[in-house]
């Protein structure tokens, strides 16, 4: 599959986006990012997930989505490949991970316009299936996390992020599998989050059972 530098995604028109969102071979991985304000961040992670094509972004409560003009900078365009979908609460995408799986589409779906509607036409399609089931995990310093190391990651999953000062919300953690949690040895609490998000990212994509 043919790569695109910075300046070719930014520029690529939204069809023409759409078509090489299609050749894609998409990992059985998700985001799920819960109250994230800063969007350079949100943008970052719509990066990050290109670079381990995640099947979907979810974007879920008070945060902004694209076309805002910096998550498209932050981006380098990647926000229009990337599939992604908004939904006022991080448990509400919980909840429909776990009833559905992520089946990419094997056929092409009407082109789409920039912006909204372009977003729909991109989703990846829904299907039932009570065979395989989603294992959802956040990324968060908590008194039940266990190191991000030690979890196994196994397909799907989803891992899920929240605000940069707050953290992921104690209604989101109550619906999670594991909290998962990465070691820090200086006097900083935490990382940001798209440093997280990559760091398990990674970790559960060359790991996973």
């Amino acid at each position: 599959m043919k790569k695109l530098d910075s300046k070719q995604l930014r520029d690529i028109p939204m069809i023409e986006a759409h078509d090489f969102a299609k050749k894609v071979k998409r990992n059985e991985i998700y985001f799920i990012l819960e109250n994230v304000y800063d969007t350079f961040n949100i943008g970052g992670i719509f990066r990050l997930a290109d670079g381990l094509a995640v099947s979907k972004i979810y974007l879920c409560g008070e945060m902004e989505t694209p076309p805002n003009h910096k998550i498209q900078k932050a981006s380098v365009g990647t926000h229009k490949i990337v599939p992604w979908e908004y939904k006022p609460s991080a448990v509400e995408a919980i909840k429909e991970l776990r009833g559905n799986i992520i089946v990419i589409p094997d056929s092409d779906p009407p082109a789409g316009r920039a912006g909204r509607e372009s977003r729909k036409n991109m989703d990846p399609r829904l299907r039932e299936d009570d065979n395989q089931k989603i294992k959802i995990i956040a990324i968060e310093q908590s008194k039940n996390s266990i190191p991000y190391t030690k979890a196994v990651y196994t397909m799907p999953v989803a891992l899920l992020v929240g605000n940069e000062t707050f953290g992921v919300s104690e209604e989101a953690l109550a619906e999670v599998d594991e909290i998962v949690e990465i070691p820090m040895w200086g006097i900083n609490k935490s990382l940001n989050v798209i440093v997280s998000a990559a760091i398990v990212g990674y970790h559960a994509i060359s790991t996973k059972k």
